[in-house]
C-alpha cells in the first residue's frame, strides 16, 4: 500500500475516452495540477499553476461544477474510496492534466491494476514517464512551446501511441522531424484536429492517407460530453 503517496488533483469525473485508441472506452478521468510547458492552444490553462491559496478540500474538488484552479491532496487509498463512494463503473483510469508526468505515476499505477483496472497516462512528452509496464503512455508531443522544454526520446520510446495536435502544415513538419531525430518508427501515430476546425481537420485527413497514420477527432467535444 501505497498510503503516503499523495497526489496535487484538479479533478476527477467519469466520462468516456474521446481521443485516440481508447476512444469511447468508459474512463475515470483523473486531472492532476501544474504544467510549465504553456502551450496556446491549451484548453486546460487552470491547471497550468500550483498555487496554495487554491489548495481545497477533497469534497470541493469532488462537488466541481466548473473549471477552475482549485486542487486538492488525494492519497490513493482515498481515490479508491473515492471510486466506491461515487459509484464509478469504468476499469479504465486516465491520468491527465496539466503535465501529470511531474509526478511519480508509479505507486498510483500499480495500486489501481492491482485491483482490476487499467491505466492510461496523457502526456506532453517532456518529463520523464514513471508508470507501470502495463500502463497505456499517450504522447501527445508539444513541440516549440512557450516553456521552452524538449520532448525526451525516453518519452517518445515508451509511448504507446503518438497523438499530435495540429493546425498548420508546421506542426505535421514537427512531427515528422521529432520522429526522424529520434529514430521513431512503428508507432501508433494519431493526428488530431486543433479545435475542430474545418481546415485543420481537412489538413489531418489528408496526412494521415499520406503518411498511413490514424485520426483522432476528439468525440467528446462533438458530442457534448465532458
Amino acid at each position: 500500500m501505497n498510503i503516503e503517496t499523495t497526489y496535487k488533483i484538479n479533478e476527477i469525473f467519469e466520462t468516456l475516452q474521446g481521443e485516440g485508441s481508447f476512444t469511447g472506452q468508459p474512463s475515470i478521468f483523473i486531472r492532476l495540477q501544474g504544467c510549465p510547458v504553456g502551450c496556446s492552444w491549451c484548453d486546460t490553462k487552470h491547471t497550468w499553476e500550483v498555487s496554495l491559496e487554491q489548495e481545497v478540500e477533497r469534497n470541493n474538488i469532488i462537488s466541481k461544477q466548473s473549471e477552475n484552479d482549485n486542487w486538492g491532496n488525494f492519497t490513493i487509498e482515498q481515490l479508491k474510496e473515492l471510486f466506491i463512494s461515487e459509484g464509478y463503473q469504468a476499469k479504465h483510469i486516465v491520468i491527465t492534466g496539466g503535465e501529470p508526468c511531474m509526478y511519480d505515476l508509479k505507486p498510483l499505477c500499480n495500486d489501481f491494476e492491482a485491483i482490476g483496472y487499467s491505466c492510461q497516462v496523457e502526456t506532453s512528452g517532456t518529463f520523464e514517464v514513471q508508470v507501470s509496464d502495463l500502463c497505456w503512455v499517450t504522447v501527445s508531443p508539444k513541440v516549440n512551446m512557450k516553456g521552452g522544454y524538449k520532448v525526451l526520446y525516453s518519452a517518445l520510446s515508451r509511448a504507446n501511441e503518438i497523438k499530435h495536435p495540429v493546425a498548420t502544415e508546421q506542426h505535421i513538419d514537427d512531427l515528422k522531424a521529432l520522429l526522424i531525430e529520434h529514430a521513431i518508427v512503428n508507432k501508433q501515430i494519431y493526428i488530431q484536429p486543433i479545435s475542430q476546425k474545418k481546415r485543420a481537420t481537412e489538413l489531418a485527413i489528408q496526412s494521415c492517407i499520406e503518411n498511413n497514420w490514424r485520426l483522432s477527432v476528439q468525440v467528446h467535444k462533438y458530442i457534448g460530453i465532458e
